[in-house]
């Protein structure tokens, strides 16, 4: 789903699309989840701090995620892969894999095209949205085959081609090489696919180490042999918050929280899911990062059990010279709680490594300026209608009033305590029923990688 938050709201709010949207933590410390296109052109790319992309595109709309929304089309999208194949292995919101062979949805190259090309029209059709897919023997391939056909395209890898293709290509293509291993091959004169290729895989392996010179070797050679896993069981449900500025006061502190422990539970909940192991993270002003644990005698959703199992962890830290960041999670996970409350007490404390904390699911970014008019999020007025926030601050909030479906709308601004203006639901991207969407839809991009 290429630029997928960015794509959503482009369709959602006429006045942006064609325009450079930026989706992500507003505050000062905040970082983009997803740039669109146009803000690509400008050097706006994800993971990048907000002050910078701030000085890199001062005229692009920055926006706050609306996960329920992002969220529920994802939903549609996975409905869709899973009537191709009973074998959907999804990545992220926005990305999966499907063999299709699995499900009998394709048999050779023809087969493949005719399945792919499908898929992208019931994306356009259900969702509003364009789809890029990339069809190959691997997942691997199938993966570089879609980043290839992005945006709103359809590429197939021939048996036979993948070696060529795969050769000149940069070494930060294949799985496995993020930046650091980049580094290291590049000052070991290794740049290219066919480099990797070529300096053997001993000497990968003398390199990157046994299991990750083995696996290297073997994409260079275009060999991918993992199989589409249809389900990957939750390890952890877990929320944090990076704060604007330094929490030095304790009391502030144990209030965060319980603030993110009710939230965990609630995500836990939502998932039909309880945990024996409640996990508090916190990084302070130097930024190190501390996490302990607390392992209960039976799985819990109770916020209250949780909640005091994490304040008796944050108990254990020592928050002198400020906190920046909090986390509350929660692992361990089953589908049933334990009855009896009291057995809930009386676990014991370890440390965690740091690299366990970070694994958990990424949180949803929110700071207490964007809670009540978030930039971008849904509002209603009693006499206006449905719109959204463009703006607020100095007790005024600027609102945007327009539909997925109308033209670009008026903008009126309004004090922050109006009471005719209220926080709404999102509204449908498609308000046709599918087939009846052929040929419509808004810029943007959902992608599915072929297995």
């Amino acid at each position: 789903m290429d630029a997928f938050f960015a794509s959503v709201e482009q369709a959602s709010k006429p006045s942006l699309r064609g325009k450079a949207v930026v989706v992500g933590g507003l505050g000062p410390r905040g970082v983009v989840a997803t740039a669109s296109y146009e803000a690509r052109i400008f050097g706006v790319h994800s993971a990048m701090p907000m002050a910078q992309a701030r000085r890199r595109a001062p005229n692009a709309a920055y926006l706050v995620p609306r996960f329920a929304l992002y969220r529920s089309i994802s939903e549609q999208v996975m409905g869709l892969l899973k009537a191709l194949s009973p074998l959907v292995e999804p990545l992220s919101l926005d990305e999966a894999f499907v063999d299709l062979e699995a499900g009998g949805a394709a048999w050779d190259e023809r087969s493949a095209r005719l399945a792919g090309a499908k898929l992208r029209a019931d994306i356009r059709a259900v969702t509003g949205l364009t789809g890029s897919v990339g069809l190959a023997a691997s997942k691997m391939l199938a993966k570089i085959a879609s980043e290839q056909a992005k945006p709103d395209g359809l590429v197939l890898i021939e048996p036979g081609t993948e070696r060529a293709l795969l050769g000149p290509l940069p070494v930060r293509t294949l799985p496995g090489v993020g930046p650091a291993t980049g580094d290291h091959l590049r000052r070991a004169g290794i740049h290219t696919v066919d480099e990797l290729a070529e300096a053997g895989e001993d000497e990968l392996v003398r390199l990157l180490g046994k299991a990750h010179g083995h696996a290297l070797f073997a994409m260079a050679l275009a060999r991918d042999e993992r199989p589409v896993v249809a389900e990957r069981e939750a390890k952890s449900v877990s929320v944090e918050d990076t704060y604007d500025v330094d929490i030095h006061d304790r009391l502030r502190v144990g209030t965060e929280v319980r603030r993110l422990a009710d939230r965990c539970v609630r995500r836990l909940r939502a998932a039909g899911l309880s945990g024996r192991t409640i996990v508090l993270k916190v990084r302070r002003y130097d930024f190190s990062t501390l996490t302990r644990s607390e392992t209960l005698r039976g799985p819990t959703d109770d916020p209250a059990v949780v909640r005091e199992a994490a304040a008796r962890l944050l108990d254990s830290v020592d928050t002198t010279g400020g906190v920046r960041l909090l986390g509350v999670g929660v692992s361990g996970l089953a589908d049933y709680t334990q009855e009896d409350l009291f057995a809930q007490a009386g676990g014991h404390v370890d440390d965690l490594p740091h690299e366990e904390a970070e694994a958990a699911p990424a949180p949803e970014p929110e700071t207490p300026a964007e809670r009540r008019w978030p930039a971008g999020h849904d509002v209603r007025h009693a006499v206006h209608g449905p719109g959204w926030v463009q703006g607020s601050g100095l007790g005024r909030v600027t609102v945007r009033f327009e539909t997925p479906d109308s033209e670009p709308g008026r903008v009126k601004t309004f004090r922050v305590d109006d009471p005719a203006l209220q926080p709404a639901e999102p509204l449908p991207l498609v308000s046709r029923r599918p087939g009846e969407a052929e040929g419509a839809g808004a810029d943007g991009g959902v992608r599915a990688e072929g297995g």
